[in-house]
């Protein structure tokens, strides 16, 4: 092998690209189930009376 530091390691940039591609889906899927079955927000318990037994 050469001594070249400008080889490309094309395993590794197909890595990068794949992971890139997985991301993308993700967060493509991530946003449409936000969409159907949005989060419900952190909801802040109101502290009242304690209930009598």
């Amino acid at each position: 092998m050469s001594k070249d530091e400008n080889l490309i390691d094309f395993s590794a940039e197909r890595d990068k690209r794949i992971h890139d591609l997985h991301d993308k889906r993700l967060d493509e899927m991530r946003h449409k189930f936000e969409q159907v079955l949005p989060l419900a927000k952190a909801r802040k318990k109101a502290k009242g009376k304690p209930k009598k037994r």
